[in-house]
């Protein structure tokens, strides 16, 4: 994934929402919790964990139990200290007290929350890039360091394919083409980070190395979903278990095609602001719907280029949500104009926003009815919203309009199936098409021939387009 390209638009929740959810999250109402209970007499070792004889005690008042209770309750102790909510007051005495940020939680701005539980988030992404425990001691020489090449173990690679994983859940998130809200099921998203785009059929190598990818992120997954980050539905434990092991006895029917069985797992609203904030720290173009809502419209214009269809109507109706009608209008208008490459998509787009403005911009349309760029969306804008008096363009205008829908298109679409239907019906339901359309006094209008006659699919017609561009660039040169 580039970092120079945008990502496509986020919708988030609003700060208050996330951080109600950011407090409402096992790990961090966890870690909160024992920074109030921390006092005079808690102790903690020389890597700030609990001592031993504390986590007892600890889990106790957090309601855990089983196997796992003492984990999970020093696991929260290291994000109430990762995150400040804790603070070592000396650390040869081992003593500690609650932090400064603990008051953050209640009294704080939402934004004050959020930081917080990104801080956690911190904290739990780099647990879930680290080998089972039993598996460091085991690695760990007389001196106390950690021989990585024995566990066979790279941790900057696993960090990486952890990153790599989470952006590509968020990818999947945000595009209108993916699942939404809806979850991805585990084999899928360990397959994006294996499979090789152009492979076919994935070889027994490909496909043990996803398998072995699914595992990990079945571990990694279940340590991540008490932050918040994702929902999860684990791998079935029958999958995993050793046909030896398992009895004669009679056993419910499995459906071997049910593919929730491998691993579901769905990003959450919290989980999107959470990666989002990531990749912006990490230099990546990530934007959210009601960035723009205080921009000019210059910017909404620009921006929402790359947005996809649903996304740029919602940012654009946030933006316009801020303005009177009559002054928005006029300020669109205004950013539409231009002869540079990129001014005919920001004449569509400006089209576009204003069918989302109400009767009150009738006088912006026609103030510039007479202006040569703007003149075409003027007519069809009052037109379509019933206006009386609208004059007819002139045969010059219609042209050149047509010009700058086909160069807005080929922006925003390149050569999809519908421009090149909108090209076959303008050669059809215009006679001499080509022989009017090379006089257009339009910049683009040399590149529109071009990709008529690349686009038809008639090679007589086509024949025609590429001779009309030739004539056009040649009048551009002189």
């Amino acid at each position: 994934m580039s970092d120079s390209s945008p990502l496509p638009p986020v919708r988030l929740h609003s700060e208050a929402e996330l951080a109600r959810d950011a407090l409402s999250t096992p790990l961090l109402a966890r870690a909160a919790r024992l920074a109030r209970w921390a006092g005079p007499d808690t102790r903690i070792d020389a890597g700030g964990s609990l001592v031993d004889e504390q986590l007892p005690a600890a889990a106790e008042l957090l309601g855990l139990t089983g196997e796992d209770a003492a984990a999970d309750a020093s696991e929260a102790w290291r994000v109430a200290v990762d995150t400040g909510l804790v603070e070592v007051v000396d650390e040869e005495e081992g003593t500690v007290a609650a932090g400064e940020e603990l008051a953050q939680l209640t009294s704080g701005s939402p934004g004050d929350v959020l930081a917080v539980w990104l801080g956690a988030l911190d904290t739990l992404l780099a647990d879930a890039s680290v080998p089972d425990l039993d598996g460091l001691v085991d690695a760990m020489d007389e001196g106390g360091e950690v021989d990585f090449s024995s566990l066979d173990w790279d941790p900057e690679a696993e960090a990486e394919f952890l990153d790599g994983v989470l952006a590509n859940l968020y990818l999947l998130t945000v595009n209108e083409d993916g699942p939404g809200d809806g979850p991805v099921p585990l084999p899928a998203l360990a397959a994006s980070m294996i499979v090789p785009s152009d492979m076919g059929e994935p070889t027994n190598d490909v496909l043990e190395q996803v398998s072995d990818a699914m595992m990990r992120l079945d571990d990694q997954f279940r340590l991540l979903e008490p932050v918040g980050i994702v929902e999860y539905q684990p791998v079935d434990e029958a999958l995993m278990a050793d046909p030896d092991e398992l009895t004669d006895g009679p056993s419910a029917p499995v459906d071997e095609t049910d593919v929730t069985r491998y691993g579901m797992v769905r990003l959450t609203p919290l989980g999107l602001y959470g990666l989002r904030a990531r990749l912006l720290e990490a230099g990546f173009a990530a934007p959210a719907v009601g960035d723009l809502a205080d921009k000019g419209a210059d910017a909404l214009l620009d921006g929402t280029s790359t947005f996809p269809q649903a996304a740029a109507r919602a940012e654009t109706e946030q933006w316009l949500a801020g303005r009177e009608p009559l002054a928005a209008a006029r300020e669109l208008l205004a950013a539409a104009r231009g002869a540079d490459t990129g001014a005919p998509l920001r004449r569509l787009l400006c089209q576009q926003a204003l069918s989302l403005v109400g009767d009150e911009a009738e006088p912006a349309l026609r103030e510039v009815l007479d202006d040569p760029e703007l003149g075409g969306l003027a007519r069809v804008w009052l037109s379509e919203h019933g206006a009386s008096d609208v004059p007819a363009p002139s045969e010059d205008l219609v042209f050149w309009l047509t010009v700058d829908t086909v160069a807005a298109q080929l922006a925003a679409e390149g050569n999809s199936e519908e421009l090149q239907a909108l090209v076959e019906g303008l050669a059809q339901q215009h006679n001499g098409f080509f022989a009017a359309a090379w006089r257009v006094d339009h910049p683009a209008t040399a590149d529109v021939l071009e990709a008529m006659g690349r686009l038809h699919p008639d090679k007589r017609i086509a024949k025609e387009a590429r001779k009309a561009a030739f004539k056009a660039r040649s009048q551009q040169g002189n």
